[in-house]
């Protein structure tokens, strides 16, 4: 093995060490409750755009395989995104998504409806969860008991897959809605207010998957 091989494998060593101890220091809530046999991190991706659904994931992590990696969704490229979804949905304990429609946003508020899809992500769990880590709220009418954590998806590896399947998912059917209803630019906005979404409200008008209490100012 010459002198550049060995340099650039010392250097993949080290990449992975540093990644294995990032990934240890995101467990750091995994380990503190421990002694609760299932925990299920819990995240949402949506409450901000104008059009489409708010979604939710719930995500049960096996305790002996760690998935490195793991990061806030939003941290993360596409690609990675991608590839830590199926690696996700390959190892995990359960997997569950919740999906809140636009008109039922319009109809309880955001908050209400991120709510609701949580619900909605722990009951397709098929496992059921003695523990709930969350992205920074408590849920209502969830008899299960809860800890939030503020900016959760970048400090527990368990909200940070939630936060993944929940992205991915909720970006792929946003990639589906912009073949459906073209002139939004929903594949590469994914409902966010960008200047080629407004350009299109105001163009086309609502299509029907639009928030109309979100987009009262710009039509």
């Amino acid at each position: 093995m010459n002198k550049r091989e060995e340099e650039r494998l010392r250097k993949q060593q080290e990449k992975l060490e540093k990644e294995i101890a990032r990934t240890e220091a995101m467990s750091v809530y995994e380990r503190e409750y421990s002694h609760y046999a299932t925990i299920c991190g819990i995240d949402e991706v949506g409450r901000g755009p104008l059009a489409g659904p708010v979604v939710a994931g719930a995500v049960i992590l096996p305790k002996d395989i760690p998935i490195l990696y793991l990061n806030d969704s939003k941290k993360l490229s596409e690609k990675k995104r991608e590839a830590l979804y199926d690696e996700i949905m390959e190892h995990a304990v359960a997997t569950g998504i919740g999906i809140v429609a636009p008109a039922r946003i319009d109809e309880i508020n955001i908050l209400q409806a991120t709510y609701e899809a949580m619900r909605m992500a722990i009951e397709n769990l098929k496992v059921r969860p003695d523990l709930l880590l969350n992205d920074a709220v408590t849920i209502p009418e969830v008899d299960i008991p809860q800890v939030p954590i503020i900016k959760g998806d970048a400090k527990s590896v368990s909200i940070a897959a939630a936060s993944i399947i929940a992205k991915v998912t909720r970006d792929r059917m946003m990639v589906e809605y912009d073949q459906i209803i073209p002139g939004y630019d929903f594949a590469s906005n994914k409902g966010y207010g960008t200047k080629a979404h407004i350009a299109g409200l105001k163009e086309h008008g609502p299509s029907p998957i639009h928030r109309r209490t979100f987009i009262k100012n710009f039509i």
